[in-house]
């Protein structure tokens, strides 16, 4: 960070004045515990040495006047970058872990099941943050009861953009990180620090998020539109000189940048700008977003020069794409320097890499769409950052939306995780139709092209939508032929077809609570996509039996991404059966076209606000089937007890870190079976996707004749592998049963 003189505070070893000092110890139930990570207490925190004020007199904020020029350099995440790096170099405790290869299961032993927040609809003790409630001891004695492991904090940074001296809000749920330090509204360093130690104590660990794929439009964006420095090497963006301005449109009073045409677009690529059309453009809205490319505004810098850029962003308009093959390797900066700040000074223990299946760019010398998913530059920059985090002692695991190829390739050498994109829209599928034959389809090609579960998080609902863009089949294997209801189907067509079927059953007539957004999915809650597979049209009208079939068959799906290999993942939405809110209520959020305001209702984990109608951060209550977890752990039926039991069988037996070793046939279409090895045994996930009760054989190669099954839940003996290698089980709807096959040696 650069230090600065005049009306800024100088870089020192104290804190400036109204900044509290960080706690060194917190108490829970009579006993004190060091505030501060292990690998923290020898070493000075950063956060006393680069914090710094906003000046007393700003004066215009222009490229031109130098006070704003070291106050936006003062406020970047590359200058703080610098800071964070220069701690750890030349340090010893940088040799001392293994950082090659990814290791799935050595990062689910340190942390198998996880609680995803999203800090601006989880309602808060009174007087408190987001922080300091997830911090809270009680609610991590719940967690705790119910088997959860880890919490993922998702963005509390600071998001969204300035203008002048102004701070703008986030254009996408603070997903637009500008800042190392964290948002006011959120919390702190010092309590987030205080949640990791209390997370510590319970056996749990936290995970915080870094963006390899971009920034929000702060400080690093600002001083890259001046031309100041390395920052214009932060940013895909390519200047364009004043004689060619005519090539660019007008941006509308009041903004600072405008999305360009296809024809804009095309006539720039032409002329040598940019790499011109990508493969696809995500979020795509007509008159909103038509191309991946934004032009700036005319920006002076402190030279006084005019400059006027066109900037790549995959996302929304005010998310400008980093650049990870620039010269200056500033954006690789960047990113490095806020990984090493979460893992070594604030005290998580895994990152969540969000938008980096999108790191490299290329332009087509075919002609056609250049080259921006599945590209190797990708592949080696989640390789640098994931060594780097292992490295420091810590895991990741990455949102991949893209192809099975794509998650195997960086599952080599990069990530050590990856969120199961490939099944998560199959599973609904699934409970959609009653036919679990598209999830088996899905699940095999993973196994085929070298992706394994244990390497997989398994979720239930998170912040974003229903996924069902299916971009394995709708890509990179369109003209491939696959075999579906006994019928040969090419990739393409079968993406369109299970689009369709899930837009039919969970949208429209059918559920109108649900909602789809762009082409990306379909926004809507756990609970109310199980509500439209019931059947269910009027969630105000819902009878006690209704409410109940809809806990039955969300059980169903925890069983499901619980009872295999993998991390098992799942939100505050989940553990109270939140339903979306009416649309009425977010009306202001999805005037864009961004529905997925209407699943991010506000939930109340243990009824720190039970008078509140909304969260601290203004989103509204969501209506919830099943009520707080301090409720729920008092029912023995609750969902939250039933969640438990899962847990339970899963950490006893080590199903987390399995080994899948058959997806085999079944004689009924709404039957899932998952068979796996332990280390003295195999074991049977036996799922029933439909509302009917069935019944059939599970036949695998793989099963012992001669030994016994157990039910892994009752530890009752229900039978014996037959000398077809097969057992004989009956489900009721929506039920799952895990059974241990203990050989006969044993």
């Amino acid at each position: 960070m650069t230090n600065t003189t005049g009306p800024h505070e100088p870089l020192t070893d104290d804190l400036p004045s109204g900044r509290e000092a960080v706690p060194e110890e917190v108490s829970f139930e009579g006993q004190l515990y060091d505030a501060r990570p292990a690998r923290l207490r020898p070493r000075a925190r950063l956060r006393d040495i680069l914090w710094q004020r906003k000046p007393k007199q700003p004066g215009p904020p222009t490229g031109e006047n130098p006070e704003y020029v070291a106050w936006l350099e003062s406020e970047s995440m590359l200058g703080d970058a610098r800071g964070f790096a220069r701690q750890f170099a030349g340090q010893g405790s940088m040799w001392q872990n293994p950082y090659a290869a990814p290791d799935p299961r050595a990062a689910i032993e340190k942390a198998a099941v996880w609680f995803t927040a999203y800090p601006i609809s989880m309602m808060t003790r009174p007087g408190a943050n987001f922080l300091a409630t997830l911090g809270d001891p009680h609610l991590w004695e719940a967690f705790r009861q119910i088997g959860i492991t880890a919490v993922h904090t998702g963005p509390v940074k600071r998001a969204g953009g300035i203008t002048g001296w102004d701070s703008t809000p986030s254009v996408d749920g603070h997903f637009d990180r500008i800042s190392t330090q964290f948002d006011e509204v959120f919390g702190t360093e010092d309590e987030f620090r205080a949640l990791c130690e209390v997370a510590a104590v319970h056996g749990g660990i936290v995970i915080d998020d870094i963006v390899p794929g971009h920034t929000g439009k702060g400080a690093d964006f600002r001083l890259a539109e001046m031309k100041i420095g390395d920052y214009p090497g932060i940013y895909h963006m390519v200047e364009i000189p004043e004689e060619h301005w005519h090539l660019l449109p007008k941006v509308p009073r009041g903004k600072d940048s405008v999305n360009l045409d296809p024809l804009t677009e095309r006539a720039l690529a032409d002329a040598g700008y940019i790499v011109g059309e990508l493969q696809r453009v995500i979020f795509y809205e007509p008159g909103v977003k038509e191309t991946n490319w934004s032009a700036t505004a005319a920006v002076a810098g402190p030279d006084g020069t005019a400059h006027r850029w066109v900037y790549l962003h995959y996302f929304k308009e005010g998310q400008p794409s980093l650049n990870w093959l620039d010269p200056t390797f500033a954006g690789m900066r960047l990113v490095i320097g806020d990984a090493l700040h979460s893992l070594g000074d604030l005290g998580s223990g895994a990152l969540r890499l969000d938008a980096n299946g999108f790191l490299g760019v290329e332009k087509s010398a075919t002609g056609g769409p250049a080259w921006s998913e599945g590209h190797p530059l990708s592949e080696a920059a989640n390789q640098l950052i994931a060594s780097m985090v292992r490295k420091v002692g810590g895991f990741t695991f990455q949102e991949l939306n893209l192809t099975i190829d794509d998650i195997a390739s960086t599952s080599q050498r990069g990530a050590d995780l990856s969120y199961d994109f490939v099944n998560r829209p199959a599973y609904h599928h699934a409970l959609a139709t009653g036919d679990a034959e598209f999830l088996r389809l899905t699940m095999r090609a993973a196994r085929d092209l070298g992706v394994e579960a244990v390497s997989l998080v398994h979720a239930l609902q998170n912040h974003d939508e229903m996924t069902y863009e299916l971009v394995h089949f709708a890509t990179l294997h369109a003209g491939d032929t696959f075999t579906f209801r006994r019928a040969p189907i090419l990739g393409g067509e079968l993406a369109v077809l299970i689009r369709a079927e899930l837009t039919q059953a969970l949208t429209g007539d059918n559920a109108p609570y649900n909602a789809t957004f762009t082409t990306n999915g379909i926004a809507s809650t756990t609970a109310s996509i199980i509500a439209a597979s019931l059947g269910l049209r009027d969630l105000a009208a819902l009878s006690p039996q209704d409410i109940e079939a809809i806990k039955r068959a969300h059980v169903l799906l925890a069983m499901y991404n619980a009872w295999q290999p993998g991390v098992f993942a799942l939100s505050g939405w989940d553990l109270v059966g939140a339903l979306p809110v009416d649309r009425k209520q977010v009306a202001a959020l999805i005037k864009d076209g961004d529905t997925r305001w209407i699943h991010r209702g506000a939930y109340d984990l243990l009824d720190f606000a039970p008078d509140a109608s909304e969260s601290a951060s203004k989103m509204p209550k969501a209506p919830a089937l099943y009520g707080s977890l301090t409720a729920q752990l008092a029912d023995e039926t609750s969902f939250a007890r039933q969640l438990q039991q899962i847990l339970r069988v899963r950490e006893h037996f080590g199903l987390a870190t399995a080994e899948q070793i058959d997806l085999p046939d079944v004689s009924n279409k709404a039957m899932l079976v998952m068979v796996h090895r332990l280390k003295d045994a195999d074991q049977v996930t036996v799922l029933n996707f439909s509302a009917q009760t069935i019944s059939g054989s599970v036949r695998s190669l793989q099963l012992q004749p001669g030994s016994a099954v157990v039910d892994m839940v009752t530890g009752a003996p229900v039978g014996e592998v037959d000398d077809l290698h097969s057992l004989y089980v009956v489900l009721q709807p929506h039920e799952g049963r895990a059974l241990l096959i203990v050989p006969p040696s044993l």
